[in-house]
C-alpha cells in the first residue's frame, strides 16, 4: 500500500534519515518511532507530499487523494467555523459537493490564467469529484455523528468559530475532519496530543477496526500497544529506520534484548582484546628481560623471536578494531533525558488538605464540595476531561487562584514546585543559563553541566527561553524543580510533549522522588506505572480512586470524562 525506496533527507550538513526504505502493506498499522528531532515529523511530512526528499522515492497503490494527513500542527482560517472545517455540508450532502466542485472549476481557472500554483486546488477538486461521482463514498448520518461524540465536539455548534475554542478543541476537530474524509490510509502525527482518556480510547477502538493502511507518531504508549501491529524505529546515530514486528512492548523487549546481548558481546570482547593486551605486554616485557640480561647471541636471538610473537599480536588487535567484526561500546542513553531531584526536606503527613472547596468562573460551577487530602509520599494522577478544571485545580493549591469557597491548606514544611503547562512561571527573555544561575549559586561551567543533564548543549544555553520550543521549555522547567529542593510536585501535563525515552526517564526520576506528587496527565503507561492514586475532576466534585480499573468500575469514563469540553467564550482553565 506505502513503498518507501531509498529516502535521504538532510538540512544544510544534518543529515536526518540516509536510503530508508520500508513497505506498509494493506491493513498494516504501524507505529513510527525515535527520539525528537530524529526526523519523523519530516519523513511524514515527505509522505504526505508536502515536502521533497533529497533523494529516493515514495509510492502509493490507492490514489493520492485518499491518504489522509494530520500533522502536528493545524492550520486553520481566520474565519472558519466549526462546519467549515468538517467540509460543510459537503461532508454528506450532494449539492453541497456540486457547488464547492463548481467554486473549485472556477478557482482553478483564474489560478491556471494567472500562472499560480494549481496543485492543491487540483488535489481538492479531485477528492470531490470523487466523493460526489461515487455514493458509497458520502457520509453516513450516523458515523458523522459518532465520530464528533467520540472526540468530544457533539456539544460544540457547527457555526461556532474555529479561533474561540480551545487548543485541545481545535486539534479533536482536525482529527474528526481526517477521519470524516475516510481515506484508505492515515498519516497520523501525534494524534494523541490534548485528547483525555475517554477520547483515547474512543480513538484506539476506531484505528483498532480501521481497514486501511496506517502509519502513526505517537509518545504513548498504550496508545501504541493497542493500535499498531508493528514498529518502524528511527535510529539518529544511524540515520536509519528498521522495522519490528508486534506491539510496542513487543518491540521495547526485543530492544532490550539486543542491548543486553550486545553489552555482553562487548565485555566478552573487550575481554578478549584485555587478555591479547596482556600477552603483548608479557612477551615484550620478557624480550627486554633477555636483551638487557645477557649479550648471548643465541638468547638475544631468542628474545627477537619473542617480540616478533608481541608485534604478531598487537597487529591481531588492530586488526580486529578496524575490522567489521569490532563492537563499539553500546551507547547509553545520551539524548534522553535525565533528572535527579536531590537535596529533598521531608514535609509534615498531610502535605494538601481541600476542606469543602468550589471553584466557578462567571457563574459556571467547575467543582463544589471538594473534600481530599494529599500525603506525604503519594504520587497521585489528576485526570478528567479537557476544561473540567485540572489545571484550576492546580493553580488553587498553588496559591495563583483563589476558591471561590472553602480552604486550600498546605502542610507543615512544604516547599511546593510547580510545572505550569503553559510555562508562564519561565521568564521568556532570560536565557537557560540565566535561569538556573538565578535559582541557584552556580558559576558558569556548573550551570552549563546541569543544563546538559536537560539535553542543553552548546550555544542552546544561551537561546531566550521565548524562543525555544514547547519541549525545551519543558525540560527546563523541570530542571528548574530540581534546583529548588521541593518536596511537593505539582504537574501540569509534565511529558506532554517529551519522547519515549525522556517519558521512561521522568518517571524513573519521580519514582526515586522522596517527596509527593500531584501530576495531571493523560499517559496510561505513566499512571497505570507511577500514580499511587488518581482523582478525578468532573460531574462537578473531584474523587479519589485507587487506579484506574477503580475508575471504570464506578462508570466513570462515561459520566467524569466525558463531559463538554471548556465552552467558547470562558476561559480556557485546562
Amino acid at each position: 500500500m506505502l513503498h518507501v525506496s531509498d529516502l535521504t533527507k538532510a538540512y544544510g550538513d544534518h543529515l536526518l534519515f540516509e536510503r530508508v526504505s520500508f513497505v506498509v502493506n494493506a491493513g498494516e498499522h504501524v507505529g513510527l518511532v525515535g527520539p525528537n528531532g530524529s526526523g519523523k515529523t519530516t519523513l511524514l511530512r515527505i509522505l504526505a507530499g508536502e515536502e521533497t526528499p533529497d533523494a529516493g522515492s515514495v509510492r502509493y497503490d490507492v490514489p493520492r487523494t485518499r491518504v489522509g494527513y494530520l500533522p502536528q500542527a493545524i492550520a486553520y482560517g481566520p474565519d472558519d467555523t466549526v462546519r467549515d472545517v468538517l467540509g460543510g455540508a459537503s461532508v454528506n450532502d450532494p449539492d453541497a459537493l456540486a457547488t464547492r466542485l463548481e467554486h473549485l472549476a472556477v478557482a482553478l481557472g483564474n489560478a491556471a490564467a494567472q500562472g499560480a500554483p494549481t496543485d492543491q486546488l487540483e488535489a481538492e477538486y479531485t477528492a470531490v469529484l470523487e466523493r460526489l461521482s461515487q455514493p458509497a463514498l458520502l457520509l453516513p448520518e450516523h458515523l458523522l455523528a459518532q465520530v464528533l461524540a467520540g472526540l468530544g465536539l457533539a456539544h460544540v455548534a457547527p457555526d461556532t468559530p474555529v479561533r474561540i475554542l480551545s487548543g485541545g478543541q481545535k486539534t479533536r476537530l482536525g482529527l474528526a475532519r481526517l477521519l470524516l474524509e475516510r481515506p484508505l490510509f492515515l498519516l497520523l502525527d501525534e494524534p494523541t496530543n490534548h485528547l483525555d482518556i475517554t477520547a483515547l480510547q474512543w480513538l484506539e477502538e476506531y484505528l483498532h477496526s480501521y481497514e486501511g493502511g496506517m502509519l502513526i507518531v505517537s509518545h504513548d504508549r498504550t496508545f501504541l500497544d493497542r493500535t499498531v501491529t508493528g514498529i518502524l524505529e528511527m535510529d539518529p546515530e544511524e540515520h536509519a529506520v528498521s522495522p519490528y514486528p508486534g506491539t510496542y512492548s513487543d518491540y521495547a523487549r526485543t530492544k532490550e534484548r539486543e542491548r543486553e546481548r550486545l553489552r555482553q558481546e562487548y565485555a566478552a570482547q573487550q575481554e578478549r582484546i584485555a587478555q591479547l593486551e596482556g600477552a603483548v605486554r608479557q612477551l615484550k616485557g620478557h624480550a627486554r628481560s633477555i636483551e638487557q640480561g645477557t649479550i648471548h647471541f643465541h638468547y638475544r636471538k631468542r628474545a627477537k623471536k619473542v617480540a616478533r610473537q608481541a608485534v604478531m599480536r598487537q597487529r591481531r588487535i588492530e586488526r580486529l578494531i578496524a575490522s567489521e567484526e569490532y563492537i563499539e561500546k553500546p551507547r547509553g542513553d545520551a539524548w534522553t533525558l535525565k533528572l535527579d531531584f536531590v537535596n529533598t526536606p521531608p514535609s509534615g503527613q498531610d502535605v494538601v488538605t481541600l476542606e469543602g472547596v468550589a471553584k466557578a468562573y462567571a457563574g459556571h460551577t467547575l467543582f463544589a464540595d471538594v473534600h481530599l487530602i494529599l500525603r506525604r509520599g503519594e504520587r497521585l494522577a489528576l485526570v478528567g476531561p479537557n476544561g473540567a478544571g485540572k489545571t484550576t485545580l492546580l493553580r488553587l493549591i498553588s496559591g495563583h487562584e483563589a476558591p471561590t469557597a472553602g480552604v486550600v491548606r498546605l502542610g507543615a514544611n512544604v516547599h511546593l514546585g510547580y510545572f505550569s503547562q503553559e510555562q508562564e512561571l519561565l521568564d521568556w527573555d532570560r536565557t537557560p543559563l540565566e535561569t538556573v544561575r538565578a535559582l541557584a549559586p552556580l558559576d558558569e561551567t556548573d550551570a552549563r553541566s546541569f543544563l546538559h543533564f536537560f539535553l542543553f548543549q552548546g550555544d542552546e544555553v544561551f537561546v531566550p527561553v521565548g524562543q525555544l520550543s514547547y519541549g525545551e521549555r519543558a525540560r527546563l522547567a523541570l530542571g528548574t524543580l530540581v534546583l529548588q529542593g521541593c518536596n511537593l510536585l505539582l504537574l501540569d501535563e509534565p511529558i506532554n510533549h517529551l519522547d519515549i525515552p525522556s517519558r521512561e526517564s521522568f518517571e524513573q526520576a519521580l519514582s526515586a522522588f522522596e517527596g509527593t506528587v500531584l501530576a495531571v496527565v493523560h499517559d496510561r503507561y505513566f499512571i497505570e506505572h507511577f500514580a499511587t492514586g488518581i482523582w478525578a475532576v468532573g460531574g462537578g466534585t473531584i474523587r479519589r480512586f485507587v487506579d484506574l480499573e477503580d475508575l471504570q468500575r464506578a462508570g466513570l469514563y462515561d459520566a467524569t470524562l466525558t463531559e463538554p469540553d471548556d465552552a467558547p467564550g470562558r476561559p480556557a482553565v485546562s
